[in-house]
């Protein structure tokens, strides 16, 4: 088996463990902290297959399945990036209630060591952290999160065509 690594986000946010789950999970807009994605699904529930879609849905960056779902605890699915050949990983979301409002812990899990994947999941994991708790607790990304979805749409031309959601059908 090849070799891979595991990293561990976390933060405590000011909030409450049901506006922090729902950030983490809503369907019906986009996703402030998750890349400003859409998620799409028939259903977040186990074994229910997912996307995140650019916000225009034109363009799926990744595809997953849900594995565990215990609102508003946990969350577990597969992840792996359309623009990547690189073999899927596994994301844990853990929710728990302290003094301060809730412990949100991200592990990224099963990441192929030295693939692309592996070096975005860090970096993106930590921008997600500390994007989710500025959403929950300002309703906002911070500024320069803020331009730099900016900078995605204005590059979108850019994305590969393997990532068009037209080849990325939805599996029920």
């Amino acid at each position: 088996m090849a070799e891979t690594v595991t990293s561990v986000a976390k933060v405590v946010i000011r909030g409450r463990i049901e506006d922090v789950w729902n950030e983490i999970t809503k369907t019906n807009e986009v996703q402030k902290c998750m890349f400003n994605m859409r998620m799409h699904t028939p259903g977040l529930k186990v074994g229910a297959p997912f996307q995140m879609r650019s916000a225009d849905g034109r363009y799926v960056g990744v595809i997953g399945e849900v594995l565990e779902f215990d609102r508003p605890h946990r969350y577990v699915h597969t992840f792996k990036f359309t623009a990547h050949d690189d073999p899927p990983c596994t994301i844990i979301y853990e929710l728990k209630e302290v003094a301060e409002g809730v412990e949100f812990t991200l592990t990224s899990k099963d990441v192929p060591a030295g693939t692309k994947t592996a070096k975005q999941m860090v970096p993106g994991g930590e921008m997600i952290v500390k994007t989710l708790k500025a959403v929950v607790e300002t309703g906002k990304p911070p500024f320069g999160i803020r331009c730099l979805y900016v900078l995605f749409k204005l590059l979108a031309f850019t994305t590969p065509k393997k990532c068009l959601s037209s080849n990325w059908p939805m599996k029920a």
